[in-house]
């Protein structure tokens, strides 16, 4: 996956199924992936992060 940070299996991309989960994680988001769109709380969780 091109610009992709390590620990990909810990990015929200990849967690789709388990949506308990991902809510947690997008809680009070303050990243956004220039990936994929996507937001989380913490950077650790997206491939290519950018502060909101």
């Amino acid at each position: 996956m091109g610009n992709c940070r390590e620990g990909h299996d810990k990015h929200i991309c990849q967690l789709k199924d388990d949506l308990e989960k991902v809510k947690k994680l997008v809680k009070d988001a303050q990243h956004v992936c220039k990936n994929c769109g996507r937001a989380a709380r913490s950077e650790d969780n997206l491939c290519n992060p950018t502060k909101l």
